[in-house]
């Protein structure tokens, strides 16, 4: 039987995935099973192996109610979070946009942006912070730590602080947006340009109205990304305290995993409002001729002459 072009795709695709689904099963799906029967049990570690007692939810539970650090510290990362994300989305959209234009040494550029990627790891990012280095000096010598801790409730002076205290740290997380922009611009045909601004289109409107629209499905990308580096980061307040109480007798396995499992929960959440923020879109809109109307407002075909 002869099959047709869109399910010979489909099938490559599915090939494509294979090795993804094979190294889930491997080395992901048994972890993930674990946890999830360590954050119903009392886990304990003794010199015979280890022994677990079924407790329920008595470990979320406890999670909520008896911890004393987790409930705050999962706040405050979800309001850090949303004053990072858009920044980071921005800033790299500007850096991509200039690496878009006609420069010399476009690949050095690129390199220097994502090279604190690769260079900077967990160690290296908490000797940095520790010394003070992440921060812009300007922000302690005119105290604007102390002008915003005036002007906003406690509530927002706390991220805000924070996302201050670490802002060229946050910056340095653009690498991987900026070269993912950066490939979305080149792929926008540049007929589409060229026709809007025959019809008197500005720059402001070219960008509002075709290169927003090209990038939203990267937009959602890069914010998915981001949300998800940011929550596996090893300098997360979060992640050190579920490592912590991992290795702590009083609270063990158990409990580790029921904050694991909990932080999961809460980051799943967070990317299904992105999705239904970004995610949707219809499908006739990605069809070119739908981007030049969009771009032009008054597109139509040109009358003939009577003669």
């Amino acid at each position: 039987m002869k099959l047709s072009v869109e399910k010979r795709r489909s099938l490559v695709g599915l090939l494509f995935l294979i090795p993804w689904f094979s190294g889930f099963l491997l080395f992901f799906a048994f972890p993930l099973y674990q946890s999830v029967v360590f954050s119903l049990n009392k886990v304990k570690i003794t010199a015979k192996g280890r022994s677990m007692k079924f407790v329920g939810w008595q470990n979320y539970t406890d999670t909520f109610l008896k911890d004393e650090y987790f409930v705050s510290r999962l706040v405050n990362f979800f309001k850090e979070a949303a004053l990072e994300l858009p920044l980071i989305i921005v800033f790299a959209l500007l850096i991509a946009l200039l690496l878009n234009q006609k420069i010399k040494a476009k690949g050095m550029f690129r390199t220097l942006f994502f090279l604190p990627i690769i260079v900077v790891s967990g160690p290296v990012l908490n000797m940095l912070i520790s010394d003070g280095v992440t921060t812009i000096p300007l922000i302690e010598q005119y105290d604007l730590y102390g002008i915003v801790w005036s002007v906003f409730p406690r509530m927002l002076a706390e991220p805000i602080s924070s996302l201050f205290s670490r802002l060229l740290l946050i910056l340095w997380y653009s690498g991987v947006p900026i070269l993912i922009f950066f490939a979305g611009l080149q792929k926008i045909d540049i007929a589409l340009y060229e026709a809007s601004f025959i019809d008197g289109a500005s720059s402001w409107v070219a960008f509002f109205k075709i290169v927003l629209p090209s990038l939203k499905g990267l937009v959602f990308i890069n914010a998915i990304y981001i949300l998800v580096f940011l929550a596996t980061s090893e300098i997360n307040d979060v992640i050190i305290l579920i490592r912590d109480n991992m290795l702590n007798p009083s609270k063990g396995f158990g409990i580790s995993s029921a904050m694991a499992w909990i932080y999961s929960i809460g980051i799943i959440l967070v990317i299904g409002i992105i999705f239904g923020l970004l995610g949707r879109e219809n499908a006739r809109s990605k069809r070119p001729e739908a981007v030049y109307k969009q771009a032009t407002h008054t597109w139509k075909q040109p009358k003939r002459n009577a003669d």
